[in-house]
């Protein structure tokens, strides 16, 4: 199966990287919807799409608005939005408020359940994660793989139990080390947390993103420092793709 990392930043893009968003063309999934979703369109492999919201936080939900010209256009017959039920609320009553997003896109709206089924017989279970607002992580589990994504949250080691030995873990780390204060304060992950959770919790391979915008040279995250704990790591890019 494969992933394509339509957005790797946080907060606003940049010149190298547009915001959150994973999407799994061939079951046509999409974690979280950020301004990298003009990108999705092309990638297209399946007229539905399953989008999971970890929350609502502008740089995660704009790109929703983005979907109404290939939903209009026929590339898309379904989309369906699962989320939180406030979640679903703030997209529904602020970003496509009438006097910000005049035309409404047809969307269905499917609070989470505690497990949820998608395509490729793939089951999605979640959990609560720390951030201002509330964030969600999710894990999706094949019959012969599984893929975690965990943005906009503290990197806790009470999570290794959730993700263990998941094949890929997709991990936020908007700062490098040195940064903890600022990552307290935000709610965001330095880089040797997520190293250790991901050794902890025994995945094969971890890949980085919701990286700072503010950050913009080749190692915004410190990756030696993520190496010398979990060797099998990378920092995502725009359009980067991953067969898992």
């Amino acid at each position: 199966m494969r992933l394509v990392f339509l957005g790797t930043a946080g907060f606003h893009p940049n010149e190298r990287r547009h915001t959150a968003g994973v999407f799994l063309p061939e079951v046509g999934l999409l974690f979280d919807a950020g301004t990298g979703l003009f990108r999705l369109r092309e990638r297209l492999e399946t007229d539905e799409l399953d989008v999971l919201l970890s929350h609502a936080h502008l740089d995660h939900v704009v790109g929703l608005t983005y979907l109404l010209a290939p939903l209009g256009h026929g590339d898309l017959q379904a989309v369906r939005i699962h989320a939180m039920p406030e979640t679903l609320a703030a997209v529904q009553q602020h970003l496509l408020d009438p006097a910000i997003f005049p035309v409404r896109p047809d969307f269905e709206y499917l609070p989470l359940a505690d497990e949820t089924a998608v395509a490729g017989g793939g089951r999605v279970t979640h959990r609560p994660l720390s951030h201002p607002g509330g964030s969600r992580g999710f894990r999706i589990d094949w019959p012969d793989r599984s893929l975690a994504y965990f943005t906009d949250t503290n990197a806790e080691p009470k999570h290794a139990k959730f993700l263990r030995g998941v094949d890929v873990l997709i991990h936020e780390c908007y700062f490098p080390d040195g940064r903890e204060e600022w990552a307290a304060k935000t709610g965001h992950s330095c880089t040797s947390p997520v190293a250790r959770l991901a050794r902890d919790a025994g995945v094969g391979r971890l890949l980085l993103t919701h990286i700072d915008p503010e950050a913009i040279g080749d190692d915004p995250i410190g990756i030696d420092a993520a190496r010398a704990i979990f060797l099998n790591c990378e920092v995502a890019e725009d359009l980067m793709e991953v067969e898992f």
